[in-house]
């Protein structure tokens, strides 16, 4: 084994380790020392990987982004901008459900960073959380933008805009409804997108 194979290798089983502690604890903090134990490697190395807790923290979200949404619909040139956008979109609704699952998920993130004064571990959390969100917005509308699709500079108010958006409609999956949520939902997502693309 080479020294590059060895450097790859302890810089995935960190990353294998600080996923693990993630997904037993969304509100855990991923220490140094906690996420090198974990992985069986030195802190020394854990710092040549990911020289700040933050670099640990984007390295790890960037790897669950990439593994809930392995194929990004917008780089389907086959669809236009717009239907590209919704499609993404979609994807980060579709892990909250429907009804009783989006329900549960709303009592849990109450629960876990509202109804109690979040320490400063869950606020970390829950911002790191918040900024893979926007990251994956924010790459979409850059994409988009290298296309011509709308024009390019800071996109800051369209994420923003954009998650507004998906916060609103997360909560209308779990409330109760008479119309069909996918039809609604279908119209407010084009009506949104439409505002971001044309302006």
């Amino acid at each position: 084994m080479t020294q590059d194979d060895e450097s790859t290798g302890s810089r995935e089983r960190i990353l294998a380790a600080a996923a693990a502690m993630f997904a037993e604890d969304v509100t855990v903090r991923l220490s140094v020392r906690a996420v090198a134990a974990r992985a069986g490697v030195s802190t020394g190395s854990l710092r040549f990987h990911f020289p700040t807790q933050r670099a640990l923290q984007d390295a790890l979200l960037t790897r669950i982004y990439a593994q809930v949404f392995p194929d990004s619909p917008i780089h389907d040139r086959s669809l236009p901008a717009r239907d590209r956008l919704v499609n993404c979109l979609r994807q980060v609704l579709a892990p909250a459900g429907v009804g009783e699952q989006a329900r549960e998920a709303w009592t849990k993130a109450y629960q876990t960073y509202i109804a109690s004064d979040p320490t400063e571990d869950v606020r970390a959390a829950y911002l790191a959380m918040e900024q893979g969100g926007w990251r994956s917005v924010e790459y979409w509308l850059t994409v988009l933008a290298d296309e011509g699709a709308l024009p390019e500079g800071d996109h800051a108010r369209r994420v923003k805009f954009l998650l507004t958006v998906l916060n609103g409609l997360s909560i209308e999956r779990a409330l109760p409804a008479e119309d069909s949520i996918l039809r609604s939902e279908t119209e407010t997502l084009y009506m949104a997108v439409d505002c971001v693309l044309n302006p």
